[in-house]
């Protein structure tokens, strides 16, 4: 692999591929890329965080990490009412996300960000992440931290870890930042976990 997907500008070449998946009863379409990550499907966790994600979301959401933009472009999709900001550090993966907005026709903020480095003085009712866990964890712990700092009083954190990469341990972190951990689901090799501020 000659870059990894949180590169900010890879070096493979471009070679796109369509997918398209249906989230609640709404089918989207979507460019995706080599040098950005899951190329040509929606990867098993980001479908496992998705589909665990409650009934209803509203207000401010993020999407840290947002790739090729399955997830906020399908949570703003569902619940247009939303306000939904994405960022990534990988300018390909930025590129697609505006381009996969307007494919399916959904206004959402998409920003260059490393973790939380453009969001500064900002907070969000939901902030939800596959987190990059090639970058090793002290990357990906420092964004749970930083999450919480840019979460509102009653905000939530989501995220999915597979069991084998750390998902364990990474509760137990949460557990020293959050108020309450919740493992929403185990399965497929996965743990998609919701961590809530305040309770």
């Amino acid at each position: 692999m000659a870059d990894q997907y949180y590169t900010r500008e890879p070096e493979s070449a471009s070679r796109p591929a369509e997918c398209t998946f249906a989230f609640r009863g709404k089918e989207l379409r979507f460019v995706t890329d080599a040098g950005v990550f899951s190329r040509g499907e929606l990867d098993t966790g980001t479908r496992l965080l998705m589909e665990a994600l409650p009934e209803k979301l509203s207000g401010r959401i993020l999407d840290m990490g947002c790739g090729w933009g399955p997830i906020g472009i399908s949570v703003k999709a569902v619940w247009p009412e939303t306000r939904v900001t994405m960022t990534d550090v990988n300018l390909r993966a930025l590129a697609h996300s505006r381009e996969n907005a307007a494919r399916n026709g959904t206004e959402v903020e998409i920003l260059e960000s490393d973790g939380f480095s453009a969001l500064e003085g900002r907070t969000f009712d939901a902030v939800i992440t596959n987190p990059p866990i090639r970058a090793g964890k002290q990357v990906i712990y420092r964004m749970f931290a930083d999450a919480r700092d840019h979460l509102s009083e009653n905000g939530r954190l989501y995220l999915v870890i597979r069991k084998q990469q750390g998902a364990e341990s990474a509760v137990k972190y949460l557990q020293t930042l959050y108020a309450s951990v919740e493992k929403l689901d185990r399965s497929g090799g996965f743990w998609v976990i919701e961590a809530k501020k305040n309770g």
